[in-house]
Parts: structure tokens; C-alpha cells; sequence
């Protein structure tokens, strides 16, 4: 579908619940965005309480994803499939790769029916490329890879990108064996990008907030870098390998101000399929 932009997977009218948070407005609310509720922003703002560095983690967090989606595309990858897309905001991934190769393909997913409303009005294509959106959950990645089908091959290398996805899957629900189950459909060649809240800088600060996220039914699981380096077993790990978000490659771009000194507590890594 040449330069076309569709919206694929559920048909149903959109209805919000706004009767308790959602990680991608929240997210759009650390990030200056408009697009969140009242109750988006009364968790956003205890989680602040805890560290108020949480506007500084989703800025470095999203500099990380233009950073990593611009190594990509440096390097030849044409296909992008980006599971937990969250609100569009610019740049946002297609406009990155499509900027340096203007026929690259990209297929959103998300689960939040906000994301459907604006991906419709944002997320354009260039004409040689494409440019679709999947309302599904990360949980269900046989109906994601299947809808992702129409738009993307599987049989050519593509990147799989789960960008502050994986800390709202608990080890319970089968993260791990998510990201095995998408990998394992993806040719030789493909690459895995992620980036993961880490718990090693603040257990108590990390239990704290995921205690918070479960009292409103929410899962939260910050994870240790040892913890993050195991969804990447069996894949070639690109230098710098599992590293912090604000280390990894950052002459790919702009310098992100941040409030003290301290690490800002968010791993990434970007990994090939052999």
C-alpha cells in the first residue's frame, strides 16, 4: 500500500475509559502533550513525588527512540514495526526513518483507543513508503504479527521496536516469551530495540511506584540491566550493547537537559537476529 495511511485491526467505536490512568497518556503528559485525562495527571504527578525526574525520563526515553530509529535506517533497515506507539508526537518514529529513507514502512500498534483517534489525523506517510496503525495488545502478538502482515514482509529484516513497553508487562503475563514469539517471526536480519525503566538505581523507589500502578490495576516491573540483557539472549547485541537511554550513541543526536547528575534510570539496547 504505496503512501497510503489506514487504520487496520478493530472496527469498534472508540471509547476511552477515563476512570483510571493509562501509561501512554501519562506519558503524553510528562512530555508536554495534551492529550490525557485528569487522572493521567494525578498519578503522573505522585509519581513525580517519588522522583521528580519523571518529565526527564520520558524526554531521554524518547531521544533514545529517534536516536536508535536514525541508526537503523543508517543502516539499511526499510521495515518498522513499533508495539506500544503511545500519542503521536513529532517527530515521531515514521517521520525519522522516512526523513532518511523516504520508502520505509512502518506499522504502529497500540491498545488505547486515543491512539487510534490521532493516529488517523497524524500519522502520514510519505508517497513512496507506508505508513499503518494496529489497535491491538502487546499480549496478543499472533493478532499484532498477523495484521502487521498486510503492510510489512516478513520474509526481508525489519525492526521491531518495543520502546517503554515491556516494564508494563509483568514476568507473570510472559514479556519474555513476547518478545521470543515476535522475534521468531521475523527474518534473519531483524532487529530487536527496546527500553526498559531500570530498577537497579531505586528498588525502594521502583517497588513504591509499582505498588502505586497496582492499586489502580496497572502493572508496573522496573527491571535490573541483567534483567533487560535477558530479553536479548541470542541476538548480537549492537555496541553499546544493554546501556543507559541517555549513553547509547549520542552523537545520533541533540543533547537532552536533565535535573542533577544522577543517571536518569532507563536502560536500552538494540539487537540483531542472526
Amino acid at each position: 500500500m504505496t503512501g497510503q495511511d489506514r487504520t487496520t485491526g478493530s472496527s469498534a467505536p472508540v471509547v476511552i475509559d477515563t476512570s483510571k490512568p493509562h501509561p501512554a497518556r501519562m506519558y503524553d503528559w510528562f512530555l508536554g502533550g495534551k492529550d490525557n485525562y485528569p487522572v493521567d495527571e494525578e498519578m503522573a504527578q505522585q509519581l513525580l513525588q517519588l522522583d521528580p525526574r519523571g518529565r526527564d525520563m520520558a524526554r531521554v526515553n524518547r531521544a533514545v527512540m529517534h536516536r536508535a530509529t536514525r541508526w537503523l535506517a543508517e543502516n539499511g533497515v526499510r521495515q518498522f514495526l513499533d508495539i506500544g506507539t503511545g500519542i503521536p508526537t513529532e517527530p515521531n518514529l515514521h517521520q525519522v526513518a522516512q526523513g532518511i529513507a523516504p520508502d520505509a514502512r512502518i506499522v504502529y500498534c497500540d491498545n488505547d483507543p486515543i491512539v487510534l483517534a490521532h493516529a488517523e489525523a497524524l500519522l502520514r506517510s510519505t508517497p513512496q513508503g507506508a505508513t499503518e496503525y494496529i489497535q491491538a495488545d502487546a499480549r496478543e502478538p499472533a493478532a499484532i504479527l498477523e495484521h502487521a502482515g498486510k503492510t510489512l514482509d516478513f520474509e526481508r529484516p525489519l525492526a521491531l521496536s518495543l520502546v517503554a513497553l515491556l516494564h508494563f508487562i509483568g514476568d507473570e503475563e510472559g514479556a519474555y516469551d513476547i518478545v521470543r514469539s515476535l522475534m521468531d517471526r521475523l527474518a534473519s536480519g531483524s532487529y530487536l530495540v527496546l527500553t526498559h525503566v531500570a530498577r537497579d538505581f531505586d528498588p525502594e523507589g521502583a517497588d513504591k511506584a509499582a505498588a502505586m500502578y497496582k492499586a489502580r490495576g496497572l502493572t508496573l516491573q522496573p527491571r535490573t540491566r541483567e534483567q533487560v540483557a535477558r530479553f536479548f539472549d541470542g541476538y548480537e547485541l549492537v555496541e553499546p550493547g544493554v546501556s543507559l537511554s541517555a549513553e547509547w550513541r549520542p552523537e545520533l543526536g541533540e543533547p537532552v537537559p536533565v535535573t542533577g547528575d544522577d543517571p536518569i534510570p532507563g536502560w536500552v539496547g538494540v539487537a540483531r537476529k542472526a
